[in-house]
């Protein structure tokens, strides 16, 4: 494990250099991953490890949706394909990529299955950090550890199909084996991460659930929102308050950041920009500090967790869920994308003489 400095913190990282494809093949020689939920991260976890070589099943509920997708992505029923708990009696390794109200309701069938010595993979610190109200307390005498990619499921298995990695964090919550450390970075390596941060289960929920309600989903939308009313209400047409506000952050400016960094595109924008953006961008920040620091301590204190099982765990809630997803669908700013999106050069019709 290497020691690499970042902004004058050292962190303990593997790179896919120091341990390769082969190393994990190695290690998990003798192992049968046992895929366990074939919904959000489920196939591309799968899929990058059976394309690499890993002894994978997958575990599902025969005559569903997913277990049909699962055969149509080549998984063979009686062969690579199980119900769930014969997946659970087969697998030395447990990868338990449910969502986590489902992985509250299965866990009394999933703890029948660990036996001494299997390992219980978890790709979210969410049932193990706040076990007080999920219930999930494995038992001593197994590993429990975690690889989290830092992105879906989808972009896991499309970057990897391009050669690329999506970054991970991983953490050992119980080494009952002594081999819990090779085998989370096996399983890391063989699911496709670009390199690997070390980390624990409890940060790594603290931060995924401050990151998905902060600027990876919920404060960005609320910007874009807030942004695309004043343009409106300005006098601004829909066309140009979508490409101000998202068109042109998404198409053009956050691939560079992505490839150089911000402090790139500070120095390689227009002088009227970067003065704007110097000027402006610590008063957003000051102005979103407070809620931040809220969100966090919320997330802390097991606020968001209770929030997300109690509504998560409704018999209507995939009903509740829509109504709300609806009203993001259909307004105004998200309509206007819509158009602004099939007007793309990649999505126009070409014509061919």
């Amino acid at each position: 494990m290497a020691k690499l400095n970042f902004g004058g913190t050292v962190e303990n990282v593997v790179t896919r250099e120091e341990f390769p494809l082969e190393k994990a093949q190695e290690v998990l020689r003798n192992e049968t991953v046992a895929v366990v939920g074939y919904g959000v991260q489920g196939p591309g976890q799968a899929l990058n490890q059976l394309d690499n070589g890993i002894n994978v099943i997958v575990g599902q509920r025969r005559d569903s949706k997913t277990w049909d997708k699962a055969v149509r992505d080549g998984f063979v029923p009686g062969e690579t394909l199980f119900e769930i708990e014969e997946a659970l009696q087969r697998g030395t390794i447990i990868c338990y990529l449910l969502s986590d109200a489902a992985q509250i309701a299965l866990w009394p069938t999933v703890q029948r299955h660990l036996t001494p010595g299997k390992a219980l993979y978890f790709s979210h610190g969410f049932g193990i950090t706040y076990n007080d109200q999920t219930g999930i307390v494995p038992p001593a005498d197994v590993d429990v550890i975690l690889v989290a990619p830092k992105g879906s499921g989808t972009s896991l298995r499309r970057m990897f199909l391009q050669g690329r990695g999506l970054n991970s964090s991983f953490a050992i919550h119980q080494d009952a084996t002594g081999r819990a450390w090779e085998r989370v970075v096996a399983l890391g390596i063989a699911v496709g991460s670009g390199y690997l941060f070390e980390t624990t289960f409890k940060k790594e929920v603290y931060s995924d659930l401050t990151g998905e309600r902060g600027t990876l989903m919920g404060a960005i939308q609320g910007i874009f929102a807030a942004q695309y009313e004043v343009l409106r209400q300005r006098g601004h047409s829909p066309s140009e308050a979508f490409n101000e506000t998202v068109e042109e952050l998404t198409q053009s400016l956050m691939p560079l950041v992505a490839e150089n960094g911000m402090d790139w595109m500070y120095a390689n924008c227009s002088t009227t920009a970067q003065r704007g953006a110097l000027d402006w961008w610590k008063k957003f920040r000051d102005a979103t500090l407070p809620v931040f620091n809220e969100l966090y301590t919320s997330v802390a204190e097991g606020k968001e967790a209770a929030k997300s099982i109690s509504s998560n765990s409704q018999p209507d809630y995939r009903e509740k869920l829509e109504v709300e997803l609806t009203e993001l669908r259909e307004s105004e700013m998200w309509q206007a994308g819509k158009t602004v999106r099939s007007l793309r050069p990649e999505n126009q019709p070409v014509e061919v003489e």
